[in-house]
């Protein structure tokens, strides 16, 4: 099977040459194949998030190389890796990062209004898509009016909006109860058995990682299992 993300040797390090100098990633090799669903485990500090925010590029590794579906994203300007992140990976964040003056359906539109993509045609996805993570009732809420878990599936949503191959979700079930953290993990099961889509999701919740087909442990800014 194909390999989507590679990550060589990959080191990331904060205020380097000072005294507050901090190695987050230390020399981190992984490779995910496509359709694959990984947990990545560790401690607070681990390095865990560092690591995901690198693959999706809203960070820059200090040393090494990170390769997305064969491309080496060290060599693209900020153009490209924008028209990467838009149409290739697709984020979810612990505290959902929802716009609260917008409804659901405007903050999965989104997205696709960025993209380019017709009124009609955004309006039909966005509804498709709320409807698939079970808010087809809840079109027209804006975040203040939604739960915890309600708020994480409009932000699932709006992830799918343009159709990526990959979602990277970095504590998706953080600020959620037992039950809404099962319920969003649900989803993305669903999304990598129904769609094969690749999905990476970093936690420190055995129960959640569980939900995965695969467990990449981080310690110290290193990989130490999986």
């Amino acid at each position: 099977m194909k390999i989507v993300i590679e990550c060589k040797n990959v080191w990331k390090i904060y205020n380097p040459y000072t005294p507050a100098e901090v190695k987050a990633l230390r020399g981190v090799n992984l490779s995910v194949k496509r359709g694959e669903f990984i947990a990545i485990m560790g401690s607070s500090g681990s390095g865990k998030s560092t690591l995901l925010h690198c693959i999706g590029c809203l960070d820059t590794p200090t040393r090494g190389k990170i390769l997305i579906e064969g491309v080496d994203v060290s060599k693209l300007d900020e153009k490209e890796l924008a028209l990467l992140r838009r149409y290739k990976i697709g984020f979810v964040f612990q505290f959902f990062n929802l716009i609260s003056n917008l409804t659901a359906l405007q903050n999965v539109e989104l997205p696709m209004v960025f993209a380019g993509v017709s009124q009609n045609k955004r309006r039909e996805r966005a509804i498709e898509l709320l409807k698939m993570v079970g808010l087809g009732k809840r079109l027209n809420h804006k975040p203040n009016e939604l739960s915890g878990g309600e708020q994480q599936r409009v932000a699932i949503a709006r992830a799918l909006a343009n159709n990526p191959s990959i979602i990277l979700a970095d504590e998706p079930t953080g600020n959620l109860d037992s039950r809404s953290g099962e319920e969003v993990m649900n989803i993305f099961v669903e999304l990598n058995k129904n769609e094969g889509r690749t999905i990476l999701i970093v936690t420190h919740e055995p129960y959640i990682a569980k939900k995965a087909k695969r467990i990449v442990k981080i310690k110290d800014g290193r990989i130490s299992g999986g």
